[in-house]
C-alpha cells in the first residue's frame, strides 16, 4: 500500500517536541494502572446494585483539580450500570440515552465525531464511513499492509528467543497498522506515535492532549487535501471517495473520524491482543487446542474481548427523566456503562463467567457496545488480532511465558485494561 511522500507534508511545530518522551509509558499514565483488581467489587455490584450513583472522579482516579474543561470538573450526577441487561437497555435506546456527553471530551479535542452524534446525523455519517471497512477492503489491507508489518516486527526479535511481547510487539503493531492505513510516511512514524499517545492520555495532562490533537489535525488536513487531488488506496482515499445518493463526506466530517481512529483504534487492539495472549498462556489446554486447530482462534478472540474488554467504560447521557433497573435517573445525568462488569454476568455467560473459556457457548458480549453505536472498527480489530496471533504462533516455536517471570504477569487498569508485561520465551532453531 502506497504511503505519502514525506516531502509533501509539513510536520507541525509544537513545544511538545521538547524533553524526553517514552510513548510506551505514556500509554498507561492516568489510565488507572496499579489499582486493585476491580472484578470482585463489580460482581458484588451486579448482585446488589446493578445501577448505582457514584463519584466519577473517584471511579477513574481523576483529581478534582485536574486541568480539564469546567464541564468535566463539575459534571452532572453520574450513574454506573454494572448489570448486563441494564447495559444493553442503555446502549440500545438512543432516544433516552444519547452520546452527547462525549462532546465535552472528544468533541473538544477532535471536533464533532460520530461518537457524539445521534440519528439521523449518525446514521448518515456511519453509512459513508462504513464503505472504507468493506470486507474486500479489509482483505486488501491484511495482505498488503498488516501482514508485512507483523512479519517485519517479528523479524526484529525472532532469533533472540525471548522478549517482552507488550513492549516489543503488542504495543506498537496496531499503531503502525493505523498509520499505514492513513498513509502516514514511515519517516514520520515516531512523531505520529508520540502525538497519538499524548492524545489518549488526556486525563493525565489535558493541555498536552490539546496541543497534540491540534498538531494531528494540521497533519491530517494536509493528507486529506493530497488524497482529494490524487487517491492512493489508503483509508483516507476511501473516505474522500465514499458516496451515497450523491453525497460525500466533507473535510470537517473526515477529520474528526481520523482523530478518533488514531488513538482509539490503536489503544484497544494493543490491549485486546495482550489480554488474549494472557488468557491463552494461562490456560495451557486451551492454548494447545488453538495451536492444533487455528479455526478455534476466532472463538478465542471473542472470549478474550468478553473476559477482559480493553475499554472498560463507555458513556451516555439521559435525555429525559427515566429509570434503569428500578433506579431513578434525572434528565441530564451521565451514565457510565461498565462493559467489564456486564460481560461477566453469570445469567448471560454461565456460572464460570469470571474465567477465560474459549469453548463457552456463544452469547452476545458488549465489549464493542451494541445498538447504533456498535464499534465500526470491530472487524478490523478482530482481523489484526487474528493475524498477530497467527504470526507469533507460526514464527516463534513453543512460544510461552517465561516460567521464571510468569507470576509477575497480570492484567491491570480501570479505564483501560491490559497486561503490564508479557515476558515470553520460545525455541530458536
Amino acid at each position: 500500500m502506497q504511503t505519502t511522500d514525506p516531502n509533501l507534508i509539513t510536520i507541525p511545530v509544537t513545544d511538545l517536541d521538547d524533553g524526553d518522551h517514552d510513548p510506551f509509558r505514556v500509554f498507561d499514565e492516568g489510565q488507572g494502572a496499579g489499582q486493585p483488581n476491580p472484578y470482585p467489587d463489580w460482581e458484588d455490584k451486579r448482585r446488589h446494585t446493578p445501577v448505582e450513583k457514584f463519584d466519577l472522579h473517584a471511579q477513574i482516579g481523576l483529581p478534582y483539580d485536574a486541568d480539564l474543561p469546567e464541564s468535566l470538573r463539575h459534571s452532572p450526577a453520574t450513574f454506573t450500570v454494572f448489570g448486563y441487561d441494564e447495559a444493553v437497555e442503555v446502549l440500545q435506546d438512543n432516544k433516552r440515552f444519547s452520546s452527547d456527553n462525549y462532546a465535552d471530551i472528544v468533541g473538544t479535542l477532535f471536533g464533532r465525531s460520530m461518537l457524539q452524534m445521534n440519528d439521523p446525523e449518525h446514521r448518515h455519517n456511519r453509512a459513508l464511513v462504513a464503505q472504507a471497512f468493506r470486507p474486500k477492503v479489509l482483505k486488501r489491507w491484511q495482505d498488503e499492509l498488516i501482514q508485512p508489518i507483523l512479519d517485519q516486527m517479528v523479524d526484529e526479535f525472532a532469533d533472540k528467543g525471548e522478549a517482552d511481547l507488550v513492549e516489543a510487539f503488542t504495543f506498537s503493531f496496531p499503531v503502525k497498522v493505523i498509520s499505514g492505513l492513513l498513509g502516514v510516511p514511515l519517516e514520520h512514524w515516531e512523531w505520529y506515535l508520540r502525538r497519538t499517545v499524548e492524545v489518549i492520555s488526556l486525563v493525565q495532562d489535558w493541555n498536552r492532549a490539546q496541543k497534540a490533537a491540534d498538531a494531528l489535525k494540521d497533519y491530517f488536513t494536509q493528507i486529506i487535501e493530497l488524497r482529494r487531488r490524487e487517491p492512493t488506496g489508503d483509508l483516507i482515499s476511501e473516505l474522500v471517495q465514499a458516496e451515497i445518493d450523491g453525497q460525500k463526506l466533507t473535510d470537517a466530517e473526515i477529520l474528526p473520524f481520523l482523530m478518533l481512529l488514531s488513538p482509539a483504534g490503536a489503544e484497544t487492539t494493543f490491549r485486546s491482543t495482550g489480554n488474549l495472549l494472557v488468557g491463552l498462556f494461562s490456560n495451557p489446554d486451551q492454548y494447545a487446542a488453538v495451536l492444533a486447530d487455528r479455526d478455534l482462534l476466532p472463538a478465542a478472540i471473542e472470549e478474550a474481548i468478553r473476559w477482559e474488554p480493553p475499554l472498560v467504560f463507555i458513556y451516555r447521557k439521559a435525555t429525559v427523566d427515566t429509570a434503569i433497573g428500578g433506579v431513578d435517573i434525572p434528565a441530564g445525568s451521565n451514565i457510565a456503562v461498565c462493559l467489564g462488569s456486564a460481560n461477566r454476568s453469570k445469567k448471560t455467560f454461565g456460572d464460570d463467567a469470571e474465567v477465560f473459556n474459549i469453548h463457552r457457548a456463544p452469547a452476545h458480549h458488549v465489549a464493542f457496545a451494541t445498538g447504533a453505536h456498535m464499534c465500526l472498527g470491530m472487524h478490523l480489530a478482530r482481523m489484526e488480532m487474528r493475524a498477530a496471533c497467527n504470526t507469533l504462533f507460526d514464527r516463534l516455536p513453543n512460544l510461552r511465558l517465561d516460567p521464571e517471570q510468569a507470576d509477575d504477569v497480570f492484567i491491570d487498569g480501570i479505564v483501560f485494561r491490559s497486561p503490564n508485561r508479557l515476558p515470553a520465551i520460545w525455541d530458536v532453531t
